[in-house]
């Protein structure tokens, strides 16, 4: 269903212990976290070419000059505090670079003609790609990290401590750091200091391609021959054990050994008993002097070695296929020399969720299994708000640790027809997603301009922006606007898209109450109150300074018009003084609606149109 919706809003409705103008004119401290992923060589390509397959030439590609001043102000005003530059580290590309020494990578090892950003080639360098000058790649990354800086952004960039590119060359090495792989024993599968797993005897063969599949689209290159020199050949990066692997392996990776034997014992010390009750100075400290594998020490310096180029913290990727020993290790390690580093990473499993965080030190793990797959289930239409309350209270001694967001690299565009279709039917989960809890909030570039990632651009599907390809990003580029950044292009509808992340991600950094207490208002409104539906949720945030209650209607069709009821318990931890008042809602449209509070309930009078949402605040 397509609608201009430029009058839908957060209703956020301020009612403090201070008078309503003290609470306007002294904007509070940001506290929560927003991050902006980018895949860095999208962002700044101006083409719209777009052939399927395309070379850089024809399609495109950015870099990291493309960041400009005003670029960064533009999204440092969306309501962002850390910056997620996807797709740095130098991975598996196909092209020359002469003027650096690098030849082309292997199609038949390589997924796409631009490479995967989880393929690394070489750890201690950027992707020639992204530079101007290519002999001065680094410098350039570093001129942008100091730019970040200087607009008040941290910087994030993905350390892969899972696998690494079947054509690992470590061609920039500092002083005194072998490659990876340099002093392994090939002969046998295993060796605990050894950086990779072997099938000793065996080379490495091309997998079989499926579904008329062909490296570059059939493009005739000189290296794709289904042939590709490994021998013995090693494990792939998935696990899989076969000199041939599938062809949905991951086979343009190799697996890192972490002293892992083969039959899953560990080889290596296992942290003490009570170690998820010790900070990240007791888990450094009981490092020190610890023989461990020499694949934990290569990642400990390479973490090191950006970390003095400043970036801030780390994206790791798969994290849960690593031995949690391993993060105590390296994490203790990055937060003893910059205590205040942003680490946060992909873990699938729940059950894993506390190992990672409190044995493994992570900072923050992916909310995808429980929050973002109910909240795309809700946004689809087949889902219900009823599956919400039990996950926030599973996650209660967690909550701050769950990276929430509505999508990412991995996951389809919001407004593709293979999702949402329209970017505005995701809104009430964005409110839901950005309010509910004290943990940060990620959205993906191209978001909040309603990018529908539908290009064919050779190895990845339509639906999710390519991440193997050079393409353009239409709906990003329109805001782009030829290097303006000012949303140029944009229709109006597009406009009004992106100023609704911006006051709710803006809101979000400003509001105390989310840094605060959280009940939910859903269970007790669906016992008791018949015009409340599951396509509802409403739940409370709270501090001493401020009282929230946030309100959603996922329904794309009905409106709701009801009486919202304060449960009991909100009642008791508010205590609110008994009569009826008039509240106003802040940041848009400057609604009004009634408060009434008795002896032993208080109720909301309540409005809202199809996907709209309220947040107000009670004194």
């Amino acid at each position: 269903m397509k609608r201009i919706v430029t009058f839908m809003a957060i209703l956020v409705v301020v009612l403090s212990c201070q008078a309503p103008e003290s609470s306007e004119s002294e904007p509070m401290k940001p506290q929560k976290i927003v991050v902006y992923q980018v895949f860095t060589r999208l962002f700044g390509n101006t083409h719209t070419t777009n052939k399927p397959w395309g070379t850089k030439e024809e399609n495109g590609v950015g870099k990291f000059n493309d960041f400009t001043d005003t670029a960064l102000e533009e999204i440092k005003k969306l309501g962002v505090s850390h910056i997620w530059f996807t797709g740095v580290p130098h991975h598996g590309v196909i092209g020359d670079f002469p003027e650096i020494g690098v030849s082309s990578d292997d199609p038949d090892v390589i997924k796409g003609r631009a490479g995967s950003p989880y393929a690394v080639r070489d750890y201690y360098q950027v992707n020639p790609d992204l530079a101007v000058d290519v002999t001065k790649r680094m410098e350039e990354f570093e001129a942008l990290i100091a730019r970040t800086h200087k607009h008040d952004m941290k910087v994030i960039i993905d350390i892969v401590p899972n696998h690494v590119s079947r054509h690992y060359e470590g061609k920039n090495n500092p002083e005194g750091v072998k490659d990876f792989g340099a002093d392994d024993d090939t002969s046998v599968e295993y060796a605990r200091d050894n950086n990779f797993y072997y099938i000793p005897g065996e080379a490495f063969q091309v997998p079989v391609p499926k579904n008329g599949y062909q490296p570059l689209g059939g493009e005739n290159h000189p290296l794709a021959d289904g042939k590709f020199d490994e021998s013995p050949a090693k494990w792939t990066g998935n696990g899989s054990r076969l000199a041939q692997p599938d062809f949905y392996d991951w086979y343009e990776t190799v697996k890192i050994n972490y002293g892992i034997k083969p039959d899953g014992s560990k080889d290596f010390e296992e942290l003490p008993a009570g170690a998820d009750s010790l900070d990240w100075k007791k888990h450094y400290e009981f490092w020190q002097g610890k023989d461990v594998p020499d694949s934990w020490k290569k990642f400990k310096d390479i973490t090191q070695f950006w970390l003095g180029k400043g970036v801030d913290g780390f994206r790791f990727d798969m994290a849960e296929m690593v031995p949690v020993e391993f993060w105590s290790y390296l994490n203790s390690h990055i937060k003893n020399t910059n205590p205040d580093a942003f680490l946060m990473a992909e873990v699938y499993q729940p059950a894993l969720y506390r190992d990672y965080l409190w044995k493994g030190k992570m900072d923050y793990l992916y909310d995808k299994v429980e929050l973002y797959d109910t909240l795309k289930n809700i946004i689809y239409g087949h889902g219900s708000t009823d599956n919400l309350p039990a996950i926030f209270e599973s996650q209660r001694d967690i909550e701050h640790h769950m990276l929430h967001f509505l999508e990412n690299h991995d996951e389809q565009r919001i407004a593709s027809p293979e999702f949402a279709g329209n970017p505005w039917k995701a809104m009430p989960a964005m409110v839901v997603s950005a309010t509910v809890s004290t943990s940060p909030t990620m959205i993906y570039f191209g978001q909040e301009v309603g990018e529908p990632g539908a290009e064919d651009a050779g190895f990845g599907d339509p639906s999710r922006t390519s991440i193997f390809d050079y393409i353009g990003v239409p709906q990003h580029q329109k805001w782009m606007n030829g290097g303006k950044f000012d949303g140029g292009q944009l229709s109006e509808n597009e406009k009004a898209l992106r100023n609704y992340y911006s006051e709710v991600l803006n809101f979000t950094r400003k509001s105390s109450a989310l840094m605060g207490e959280y009940l939910e208002l859903h269970s007790f409104n669906r016992q008791q109150n018949p015009a409340y539906t599951n396509k509802s949720f409403a739940f409370a945030r709270w501090d001493e300074n401020q009282k929230l209650i946030v309100v959603t209607n996922f329904d794309e069709f009905q409106s709701v018009k009801t009486t919202l009821k304060l449960s009991p318990e909100l009642l008791k931890a508010w205590n609110l003084e008994k009569g009826e008042r008039e509240i106003k809602e802040l940041m848009f449209g400057k609604k009004k609606t009634k408060l009434r509070v008795t002896d032993n309930r208080a109720e909301i009078d309540l409005e809202l149109g199809p996907w709209e949402s309220a947040v107000f605040e009670v004194r």
